[in-house]
């Protein structure tokens, strides 16, 4: 039997590479040949997906800082997280942030930077933000000469989004997540209205109906005004890792993630997986660290959480991956 590990990161805790690694060799320890694939659904791990940073460039960080930031530059295509300049993990989680004043600066001055060295096409990743600016931030970042390339189609930017949250919804929806009271969720939702106008204004572009728009607290939004074109993250990453493939021609896919909810199966990692392993007739389970309570899935699953408690789970996920799997594969 051969099996491939193709699990979301878990955020905090693991990246896909460690996690696949701990599946892999608990099935080469069950006698099984195994693979492992780095997957992302545009967040945090896209990098990764293409190969890994090769480049660093210090930029405005979500707080004002400087950050030295990691992408990647191929010829002409350039791939960036915006994590990775205008992270929530930058800002030292939502504890630390300040959703209010936070900002996607640094984000378009990785693009000013990458376009700078010759990158006609840039694939950006959007997830795990600190901001809810609605693209203010990294659209101000950049030049009257990058905006006109981006106009006439010269150079191309395709944003990769895991929702699809309006333009106007993201501080309602994810202002909570970093950090912002009620109080300052209102004020988030009345700043993106003016952003939107003026973005029109500028640009000719209503982002308010763009669907996805509203990723990463409107930076998909905002980059959409200047041409970039916005498309589903896991349909992105899988086609440039070869994951249909992959999952096509194993027996059993392992795949999971930090925390399995409803939205795992809206363009997330998860479901992805899970769709393309019932198209092809693979098998799939999934390890995750955490269940969210009242969802049903008809595929297996285990919750690193159920099975080893919070601490154990947090501070250790990759081991306990490993014995899950372990776990499983001897038993089939």
């Amino acid at each position: 039997m051969s099996v491939l590990a193709a699990l979301d990161k878990f955020k905090g805790t693991a990246t896909s590479t460690e996690l696949g690694a701990a599946v892999a060799r608990a099935a080469r320890a069950a006698g099984l040949d195994a693979d492992a694939i780095v997957v992302s659904d545009g967040g945090d791990g896209l990098l990764e997906v293409f190969g890994g940073p090769n480049q660093q460039t210090g930029v405005t960080g979500p707080l004002g800082e400087t950050v030295a930031a990691p992408w990647r530059l191929d010829g002409e295509r350039a791939v960036i997280e915006s994590a990775l300049a205008s992270g929530l993990v930058l800002a030292g989680g939502a504890a630390g942030n300040d959703p209010v004043a936070a900002t996607s600066r640094g984000t378009g001055e990785l693009v000013e930077a990458a376009i700078r060295a010759g990158a006609t096409r840039i694939v950006l990743g959007v997830g795990g933000s600190a901001c809810t600016d609605g693209g203010l931030g990294a659209v101000a970042a950049l030049s009257d000469s990058v905006l006109d390339a981006l106009r006439d189609r010269r150079v191309t930017i395709t944003v990769c989004c895991d929702v699809d949250t309006r333009y106007e919804d993201a501080a309602r929806v994810f202002g909570p997540q970093k950090g912002a009271d009620p109080d300052q969720v209102a004020a988030l939702a009345r700043r993106l209205r003016d952003a939107r106008a003026a973005l029109l204004a500028r640009f000719g572009v209503d982002v308010g109906a763009v669907p996805g728009g509203g990723a990463a607290g409107g930076l998909a939004g905002g980059l959409a005004a200047v041409g970039a074109q916005l498309r589903p993250g896991f349909e992105l990453a899988a086609a440039e890792s070869g994951l249909p493939a992959a999952v096509a021609s194993a027996d059993l896919v392992v795949t999971g993630e930090g925390r399995l909810d409803a939205e795992s199966f809206a363009g997330k990692v998860v479901g992805g997986v899970v769709a393309l392993a019932r198209a092809a007739g693979t098998d799939v389970v999934a390890i995750v660290g955490d269940l969210a309570p009242g969802i049903a899935v008809d595929f297996p699953v285990v919750s690193l959480v159920d099975r080893f408690g919070v601490d154990r789970a947090t501070r250790d996920a990759v081991a306990c991956v490993e014995i899950v799997a372990r776990e499983l594969l001897t038993a089939r």
